[in-house]
């Protein structure tokens, strides 16, 4: 089989394409004829080598359908998608036409969405679903801030929280010019990102709001906490703000009674984030009917996968990066 391959550790020229043996499935895996694969911003620091040790083929998700199951409980040619367990970390993951993955982190779905489509789906609303609903407690009537709107995971955060009955979503961007197209997917106030947001939201919103998903990370994460109501939630989902460590003492920088939690999509599969929580066949059909707007921003041939993370790089995309194989 072909597989995009880290040659070593470097920038995007260090993905070579070789051929590779098929793996053949552990019983608790499930092996996948890899369609297509979504690129995250994970996949570039397990390129550089910033995570350590990793494996070869890099790929934390993928869709495609089922070559062979020997737990027999998925049939060959079963439309699915995988997510995480390990993909791209400890396990060859789903830079390749064929991937083994976990059956814990297989999912069957039924849908007429078109490879690329249903590849811009999976582990960025996944990732959004658990934070809004399982981190945060998402509920009727709630005010949300979704910190760093642009991004993959951000705008599906914006999709499925606006699209929650009397839910106001707050977004914020780096780029003034995007602003209308958060709007567009539901945001009715956008933002213009700064370290410090918390004298414009609590302008909105006096008595606090109920809830932020802070993708930006370390440099914002005090701000975030500061436009919190009592009993409210953060919930730390990513770092575009950089991995820079932020210097934190809880005795006098954190809010009595906000509550400041994390969460990783790594964890799907593990007995606390089974990947079965997540609706996914909901979620899917909802991006087909138009109700989430999740078209991938570009979809790159596998050839160019290089490509693909230049763009990743640039901070250049506004939105799910695609590669069809």
């Amino acid at each position: 089989m072909k597989a995009i391959v880290i040659s070593e550790y470097g920038g995007p020229e260090k993905l070579v394409i070789r051929d590779l043996p098929v793996a053949v499935p552990h019983p608790d895996q499930v092996l996948i004829a890899v369609k297509a694969f979504g690129v995250n911003r994970a996949e570039t620091y397990m390129r550089k080598g910033a995570w350590g040790d990793v494996a070869k083929v890099s790929g934390i998700e993928c869709v495609g359908e089922v070559s062979k199951d020997p737990s027999g409980r998925l049939s060959a040619g079963q439309k699915v998608t995988a997510v995480m367990g390990g993909l791209g970390r400890t396990l060859n993951g789903s830079y390749a036409e064929f991937t083994c993955a976990p059956s814990t982190n297989v999912i069957p779905l039924n849908s007429s969405l078109d490879w690329p489509d249903l590849a811009a789906v999976p582990e960025s609303y996944a990732t959004a679903w658990t934070c809004l609903h399982e981190n945060m407690h998402l509920q009727e009537g709630h005010v949300v801030f979704v910190r760093g709107g642009t991004s993959a995971l951000g705008q599906a955060a914006i999709n499925i929280a606006a699209n929650t009955r009397n839910v106001q979503v707050i977004a914020s961007t780096r780029k003034p010019e995007r602003a209308d197209y958060l709007k567009n997917l539901g945001a009715m106030h956008v933002l213009v990102e700064t370290p410090a947001l918390k004298d414009q939201i609590r302008k909105l919103y006096p008595d606090g709001i109920d809830g932020v998903l802070d993708l930006v990370g370390n440099s914002t994460l005090l701000d975030s906490l500061s436009v919190v109501r009592k009993g409210g939630y953060v919930c730390n989902a990513g770092f575009l703000g950089g991995p820079d460590p932020l210097q934190f003492n809880p005795l006098a920088q954190m809010p009595s009674g906000v509550n400041l939690n994390f969460f990783g999509s790594f964890m799907y599969g593990s007995k606390e984030f089974p990947l079965s929580l997540v609706p996914m066949q909901s979620i899917v059909d909802r991006v087909s009917a138009g109700t989430y707007k999740a078209k991938p921003v570009k979809v790159f041939d596998f050839r160019d996968i290089a490509k693909a993370h230049e763009l990743m790089e640039a901070n250049a995309s506004c939105g799910k990066i695609v590669v069809r194989v």
